[in-house]
């Protein structure tokens, strides 16, 4: 018998029905403006390998995500691996769900056997029901990934206190499977005034555009797996791309107290 990994956060971070749901996300996914065709985001570029995207509730922040997650509409991906931060159960490793796959109002996305045997053995890889329980980090992106991608697994692992270097070695353990993507969802500085989270917020999107892999999670909560996707790609020659940024004082929150997001590409080198 299956095990599934229920949905914890439904009706909370997104909405519980599905009619609602799907609606939402197509029409954020609509809203994203058309690509370039100057830049190297056109239709004709192969998708992007690795995707950062936040994962504060979608009213907040779905219109960021949707903005990366609207290049992999149809795309060749049939394996996900999703690097998110623990911020209910802490771990010292990177944990994976003790489940065959994970719910939400969209249905069940099933989980990477085959990755989860290519990793399970690493030191710093886990199998924990209890940190996953009520996780939100990776969750949340299940239903974009549904609605973009409706025939691929995940390997949803929630990142702990072990070092970008270890999150690192996991990734390259998994990298350079055929049609596998990256997703690491991360928000950014967090419960700043509006006019010190853009200006924070500003030098972090630097640093990523920058491959310097020393976020701290003081401006990035997600800061181990964004650490371990930039010494990835900067050992791969991927090319960060900036797809947008803004924070919830500018969607759905008021301004004192705000949390930044934003949508970054990883592109090939062979990109133009």
């Amino acid at each position: 018998m299956k095990h599934i990994r229920p949905a914890a956060v439904a009706g909370m971070f997104y909405p519980g029905d599905s009619q609602a749901l799907g609606s939402m996300i197509d029409d954020m996914l609509a809203a994203v403006p058309a690509p370039d065709p100057s830049s190297c985001g056109t239709q004709d570029l192969a998708f992007p390998p690795a995707l950062l995207v936040p994962h504060a509730g979608y009213v907040y922040s779905g219109s960021t995500a949707a903005l990366a997650y609207a290049l992999w509409a149809g795309a060749a991906i049939d394996h996900i691996v999703i690097l998110g931060p623990t911020h209910r159960v802490g771990v010292r490793a990177l944990a994976l769900p003790d489940a065959d796959a994970m719910a939400t109002p969209l249905g069940q996305v099933p989980i990477w056997a085959d990755g989860v045997a290519r990793i399970a053995d690493m030191p710093q890889v886990i199998t924990s029901e209890a940190v996953h329980a009520e996780e939100h980090s990776l969750e949340v992106q299940l239903p974009f990934l549904q609605r973009v991608l409706p025939d691929a697994d995940v390997l949803p692992l929630a990142v702990g206190w072990v070092t970008p270097e270890e999150a690192a070695e996991v990734l390259d353990a998994l990298w350079g499977t055929p049609r596998m993507g990256v997703v690491i969802s991360s928000d950014l500085s967090h419960y700043h005034s509006y006019d010190e989270a853009c200006s924070i917020d500003k030098a972090t999107v630097a640093e990523i555009l920058g491959l310097d892999s020393r976020i701290d999670h003081d401006h990035a909560c997600g800061a181990t797996g964004l650490d371990a996707m930039l010494l990835v790609a900067k050992a791969k020659g991927l090319k960060p791309r900036l797809l947008g940024a803004c924070n919830s004082g500018d969607t759905a929150g008021d301004k004192r107290r705000v949390v930044g997001y934003a949508a970054v590409a990883f592109d090939s080198p062979e990109a133009p």
